[in-house]
């Protein structure tokens, strides 16, 4: 069985933002809001512009060999370190949280997105080197998004009552969703494998960032990615100035909301800045800070500083101060040669309003890349939606929208009425021009003589359809089969959906077979059809 890919705009597939869409088709209301295209031409452009803004790649470098310590590092992987040491070598990053079990299925999609991309510009640029990234984001403390996974349609929630940043958490009590996991997948092909692996990564780690780092670098080291956790004191203390500058200045603050208002004329506004963009990050806690007079205080704490205290505490202790969404992106790009950056919609969205943030400190922007997004719909699913007589792309539409025109074009009845409406429409526009001649007020009357006299054939033809549903309803079974299994919870597959499943049954060929299809900057949804 081979997967054949199809490809769509992203528009189409009616799960993407006007912002994001606009932002495909390059709308000039969102070009004052980036830097680069996201072409060959844009990626150069960025990296002219990264040339002038060098990175301090000496403690870069130092920082992922003391990480890579802790697994067996792949040779793809240290020779990517080491080329992070030259002024020609480049990254191209993709940033997430450490979910557990990596989440859902686009964790996987985004980084081999970026890894595509990365070698891609190397071949097309011989005098540079691009490096693929996946900069975790181990800070985060949203355990309700993070501490989750879906089998099917149950979702397995890990029991803890651990506080704090997610990737300091310790593995304790994913013991039990491991066993439910082998329970299930130990049958398949690949399933012993993969359990296995889980197994060592995560209840041998000390914490999640660390399990995470692990099996990533299991999963994709062989492709050359190199994972960062900027949780580290010596990446922090290059934002020492920025964080200080934003402790008591809100200069960050200040320049989002800029940008945000003039965002807001078109579209929603994916995340607000607070007047201070950091948490206090010690030990089981990561809380805001916030200034009230002349102290600033750790929320939901009784730790307080006044100006000069935490002055110094940011001096001596950098590692304890966590940039929020509104600095987390200046953070990735002031530690890293950065030029392209691969996010989801959610993300790409908030990054167009960070320019001028970017701009303030001379920070070069990257060129913004909607990562991929897959529909995997394996020969199962492939027959459902032939033998349902469906087009690929018709599964896109909901299953009401597939249902009625099913009914409509197979059915022997005629079931629209849209002529006799149409002919009874003409019929009251006549009649009013009749009566406005006679008199002018008389015109009102005639249009609550047509409501009156139309609607009961609209609702008609409602019930009409709806009748000769009934005699549809092994197909209407069909079809809703088919959009709950490709779209659970009626959302994108990918957001729902775990690789493991998919690993278990196909093993590493899984990861291969998406990478060969994932695209670079095409920027096209990416249907596979198992045949």
């Amino acid at each position: 069985m081979n997967w054949i890919p199809a490809h769509l705009p992203y528009g189409q597939t009616g799960y993407f933002s006007a912002i994001i869409t606009d932002y495909l088709q390059q709308a000039t209301t969102l070009k004052p809001f980036y830097a680069h295209p996201v072409s060959p031409e844009g990626a150069l452009a960025a990296v002219e512009a990264r040339k002038k803004a060098p990175v301090n790649r000496r403690v870069l470098v130092e920082v992922l060999q003391e990480q890579y310590r802790q697994v067996e590092e792949s040779e793809p992987v240290r020779a990517n370190i080491e080329k992070l040491s030259g002024e020609n070598t480049f990254t191209v990053v993709t940033a997430h949280q450490p979910a557990i079990f990596t989440g859902t299925l686009y964790f996987v999609y985004k980084i081999l997105h970026t890894i595509k991309l990365a070698q891609r510009l190397s071949a097309e640029q011989p005098g540079h080197h691009f490096v693929p990234v996946f900069y975790m984001g181990s800070e985060d403390a949203d355990l309700d998004e993070l501490g989750n996974i879906y089998m099917g349609s149950e979702q397995l929630i890990w029991e803890t009552k651990q506080k704090g940043a997610v990737g300091r958490m310790k593995p304790k009590g994913l013991e039990k969703i491991l066993t439910r996991l082998e329970g299930e997948l130990s049958v398949l092909p690949f399933g012993a494998e993969l359990i296995s692996m889980l197994k060592e990564v995560y209840l041998g780690s000390p914490d999640i960032q660390t399990a995470t780092f692990r099996l990533i670098h299991r999963l994709f080291g062989e492709y050359g990615l190199v994972v960062l956790i900027p949780d580290h004191p010596s990446l922090k203390r290059m934002m020492v100035p920025v964080f200080e500058d934003d402790l008591f200045n809100n200069t960050a603050s200040g320049l989002v909301n800029e940008t945000i208002g003039q965002l807001s004329v078109h579209y929603k506004v994916q995340a607000n800045p607070r007047a201070i963009n950091l948490f206090y990050l010690k030990d089981d806690l990561r809380n805001r800070i916030e200034r009230v007079g002349e102290e600033f205080i750790v929320h939901d704490s009784d730790i307080r500083f006044d100006a000069a205290g935490i002055r110094r505490e940011l001096q001596e202790h950098p590692e304890r101060f966590s940039p929020n969404v509104i600095l987390r992106g200046l953070f990735q790009e002031s530690v890293l040669p950065g030029i392209a950056f691969i996010g989801g919609g959610g993300e790409t969205a908030y990054w167009l309003e960070l320019k001028g943030l970017f701009a303030h400190y001379k920070v070069p922007f990257p060129v913004l890349v909607l990562r991929n997004s897959f529909l995997l719909a394996d020969q199962k699913y492939t027959e459902k939606i032939k033998n349902a007589g469906l087009q690929l792309f018709d599964v896109f539409r909901t299953e009401e929208e597939l249902v009625n025109e099913l009914v409509k074009r197979e059915s022997r009845q005629q079931l629209s009425l849209e002529h006799e409406i149409a002919d009874g429409d003409q019929f009251y526009k006549k009649l009013r021009l009749l009566a406005g001649a006679v008199d002018p007020t008389l015109g009102q009357h005639v249009d609550a003589l047509r409501s009156k006299a139309l609607q009961p054939l609209q609702e008609l033809e409602k019930k009409l359809l709806k009748a000769e549903k009934r005699k549809f309803r092994d197909r209407q079974r069909q079809i809703h089969a088919i959009r709950a299994g490709l779209f659970p919870l009626d959302n994108l597959q990918e957001r729902i959906d775990n690789f493991m499943p998919w690993y278990a049954q196909r093993g590493k060929k899984f990861i291969e077979d998406v990478y060969t299809h994932s695209l670079t900057l095409e920027e096209k949804f990416i249907v596979l059809t198992e045949q």
